[in-house]
């Protein structure tokens, strides 16, 4: 039988600087190679490859050959969460410029989570498909639930609902704290798959260098079409 969850693992892997800045950075879901995970953590590359090495010992990154380049991501879903979580309990860091204030103003509107959206776009949205009914409402940390009805409204149908199909290894839907917001955004396959909707219709579009979206004039309309 095991005993306690020893914390300290992987609270250490997260304390040190260049490596909660290299976790960060991965939670849009992608694969980083290891020269650009050292410009975003501010070291060297020898540096950055051990750190790289202490992440993927202790479990929380994983890593793969693409040609003669090596690339990192989060080893699943619950380092993603876990992250997410300690950023809703750190400090906010001190915006001095007005590109770190751009920044902070895009991740706060839309953001990747992992694989799925997050930030004030993927409120607005989950606030709609709960009033429509096609969701039921959300709670933190918990799996909800696609209702019956969600086959007949028509934002769910919009956003491609009856697709979600069945998988006993992922809830369909999950509510997910978001951390500048604090309530629960759509997480799950679902979760994924309207991150996936918003970027194919031209919703919101990546912006290199970090996990922000940037809402296109397409994005506004048709959040601004949900009232």
């Amino acid at each position: 039988m095991p005993g306690d969850a020893d914390l300290a693992t992987p609270a250490r892997l997260m304390g040190e600087p260049a490596r909660a800045a290299m976790l960060v950075a991965l939670l849009d879901g992608r694969s980083l190679p290891a020269s650009e995970l050292a410009v975003i953590a501010g070291v060297k590359p020898p540096t950055a490859s051990a750190h790289l090495a202490q992440l993927v010992e202790g479990g929380l990154v994983t890593d793969r050959w693409l040609g003669r380049h090596r690339y990192f991501a989060l080893a699943g879903p619950d380092v993603a969460d876990a992250v997410e979580a300690l950023q809703r309990i750190a400090p906010r860091q001190a915006v001095s410029s007005y590109r770190q204030s751009a920044t902070a103003e895009r991740l706060a509107e839309a953001r990747s989570c992992y694989d799925h959206l997050a930030g004030r776009v993927a409120l607005r949205l989950a606030d709609a498909l709960v009033a429509e009914g096609a969701i039921a409402p959300l709670e933190a940390g918990r799996p909800g639930r696609i209702l019956p009805s969600a086959g007949a409204g028509t934002l769910a149908i919009r956003l491609g609902l009856p697709e979600v199909g069945a998988d006993g290894r992922r809830p369909a839907v999950r509510g997910c704290l978001d951390w500048t917001e604090r309530r629960p955004h759509i997480a799950g396959r679902l979760g994924a798959h309207l991150l996936d909707v918003a970027l194919t219709e031209g919703w919101v579009s990546r912006v290199p260098g970090d996990r922000s979206l940037r809402v296109t004039d397409a994005g506004r309309a048709a959040l601004a079409a949900l009232g």
